[in-house]
């Protein structure tokens, strides 16, 4: 039995629903989201409330229960409160800055890293050192903020790189004389 599946979402004021098929549509303030469920579970909204059940007892109806009871619950925080990642940039000149639909990273290398903000993200620096990126949909902001990192990674000798706010990098000692 799914944990997380037998939890109903609830939806709160300000936000509705509408279910066409196997579609569900979350509109809130932030904006409108949606999500295509597999045919192994059943979407049904009762009022306040949107309730997943399996279809059947099968190793993947389960994993389809709780998985797309979570993908609801993440449309309706995004189009509620929205998702924010944040970056650290820690590194002797690195730095970040952004100009119109493009975030500029000096990361180190004989070029500037040019990453294009795809739709849907808002990125801001505050700090040179820092980046910041919201938007409605989690898996879009989580993806944006991987693929940022992944220009740079942290490494375990000295700490250089871009991290995620409050990650922890485990220093390795290095070479001994």
């Amino acid at each position: 039995m799914s944990r997380i599946g037998k939890k109903p979402v609830e939806l709160p004021s300000g936000v509705s629903a509408s279910l066409s098929g196997q579609t569900i549509e979350v509109k809130g303030p932030k904006g409108t989201l949606s999500f295509t469920a597999t045919d192994d579970v059943t979407i049904t909204i009762d009022g306040n409330s949107v309730k997943v059940d399996p279809r059947g007892s099968s190793k993947r109806a389960r994993q389809q229960w709780g998985m797309s009871r979570s993908m609801i619950a993440n449309l309706i925080t995004g189009v509620t409160a929205g998702f924010k990642k944040e970056l650290d940039i820690v590194g002797v000149g690195y730095r970040a800055a952004v100009a119109g639909n493009v975030v500029k990273l000096n990361l180190g290398y004989s070029h500037d890293v040019d990453f294009a903000i795809p739709a849907g993200v808002t990125v801001a620096t505050p700090k040179p050192t820092e980046i910041v990126l919201e938007g409605i949909d989690a898996q879009l902001v989580g993806e944006t903020a991987a693929k940022i990192r992944d220009w740079r990674r942290p490494e375990p000798y000295k700490g250089k790189g871009i991290r995620y706010r409050g990650e922890y990098i485990f220093q390795k000692e290095g070479k001994k004389k």
